[in-house]
């Protein structure tokens, strides 16, 4: 079946690089055909297991399933030069929208664009840095912050938050202290397998599924699973996602979906809209914008980040929806997900000039971003028993054009709710 793939490799010759790996290519031929039967195209173009990885690699519509109506198509490559020498980037085009993922970067989404919204931010950080030139420790562990420029990271597993000192214990059965750095390691992670499977039939759905593990010995052993869908023809996309608990003994996990906006959505007068059942600034400064925490300002040389920490109503069946659009209201993105599985939502205002970042960003989580300490005495620090998991859907989405924008408002507005939000500005702020 894969050789049927359109594809091209650097280095090693094809053929040898074949002979090396019937034994692997047969059984994932098996695999195939138990699960998936003719109905699926599959090719793995990173394994640490088989030490595979496509220097380029390129799949399209009218090899894989020339009856679709959209001409999609998908690219694996590594990028060189600089502190981004080595990172695997993956674009997935599905004829209407572009989606740039780095598996090296913990599975991260780089940007996405449908030619007229772009879902990214303008970091001072300009290249896709590999994590190996990344110190987590650097800066009091700020370090997170070299390599911080993804429209959509993940922070956690086992931590996220700010840095600071946390107790655990430790290999000898006593308790002790560590560092926490900001957000923890996924970021950080380079996936170890990543797959593409395309669906056959319509809607010929593209699957991108990766693993990245986060494991040591005498600590946490948990894996990450996740699948990014992508319909060809639509201007939205699905994250799948799964936290595994592989170790013996129960285990914490924090993890906060870290999604950042620019331009052009990103502007004076543009405005968050959720549906709010409470909220609380995350510090005294924080508090002092409280009654606009949900509009912002133009560039600001100098402005300092505020936070805003909200629980948020849901539908029928627990679902919430937030918004952000620009000035106008022509031009929107919208992220939905189970607050049985993310309960709670952190606003990020970091409208500082544009040369040092101009950015929002809006984070749904298992928990707040205080560090893990805080949290952990709040209740808010989930626990997985020895071989269990926990389940995160997210669909993302793009709005074009003054009708789509109002419709997609209209939709997060008539979520029910039962309560008012909290919206004092004298409510004690969260301390970091």
């Amino acid at each position: 079946m894969q050789a049927r793939v359109f594809f091209h490799n650097h280095g090693t010759s094809p053929l040898i690089k074949l002979l090396s790996r019937v034994p692997a290519l047969l059984a994932a031929a098996f695999l195939m055909a138990v699960s998936h039967g003719q109905d699926s195209f599959r090719h793995t173009v990173i394994s640490s297991e088989q030490g595979h990885n496509d220097e380029f690699w390129k799949a399209e519509a009218a090899k894989v399933t020339p009856d679709c109506p959209h001409q999609w198509w998908v690219q694996k490559s590594v990028l060189k030069g600089g502190r981004q020498e080595g990172v695997d980037q993956i674009i997935i085009n599905n004829g209407v929208m572009e989606i740039v993922l780095c598996p090296t970067r913990g599975m991260g989404i780089l940007q996405v664009s449908d030619g007229n919204v772009v879902l990214k931010w303008d970091s001072p950080v300009k290249e896709i840095v590999n994590p190996q030139f990344v110190n987590l420790n650097s800066r009091g562990g700020l370090g997170w912050l070299e390599g911080f420029n993804e429209f959509m990271c993940r922070c956690g597993l086992e931590s996220n938050g700010h840095p600071g000192t946390d107790r655990f214990v430790n290999n000898v059965g006593d308790e002790a202290e560590m560092e926490l750095t900001l957000h923890g390691k996924i970021a950080n992670i380079p996936a170890r397998n990543v797959e593409i499977i395309v669906d056959r039939k319509a809607p010929y759905a593209i699957h991108i599924k990766g693993q990245v593990d986060e494991k040591l010995l005498f600590g946490p052993k948990l894996e990450l699973h996740t699948e990014l869908v992508v319909i060809p023809g639509e201007t939205t996309f699905q994250l799948v996602d799964e936290i595994r608990n592989v170790g013996a003994q129960e285990q914490e996990f924090e993890i906060l979906y870290h999604s950042n906006f620019g331009s052009p959505l990103l502007e004076a007068g543009a405005q968050v809209v959720v549906s709010v059942k409470s909220i609380k600034p995350f510090n005294n400064h924080a508090a002092v914008g409280l009654d606009t925490w949900d509009v912002y300002a133009g560039p600001s040389t100098g402005f300092v980040e505020q936070v805003y920490l909200l629980e948020l109503n849901g539908d029928e069946n627990n679902h919430t929806t937030a918004l952000l659009h620009n000035r106008a209201a022509d031009k929107a993105a919208t992220i939905s997900w189970s607050l049985d599985e993310l309960p709670y939502l952190t606003v990020w205002k970091n409208t500082g000039a544009l040369a040092d970042g101009y950015v929002t960003g809006i984070e749904p989580g298992t928990n707040y971003p205080n560090n893990r300490s805080v949290e952990r005495q709040a209740g808010r620090v989930p626990r997985l028993g020895p071989g269990k998991s926990h389940h995160m859907t997210l669909k993302f989405g793009i709005h074009s054009g003054i009708q789509a924008v109002e419709a997609a408002i209209n939709s997060v507005r008539d979520i029910d709710f039962s309560g008012q939000p909290v919206d004092d500005p004298k409510v004690e702020a969260i301390r970091r």
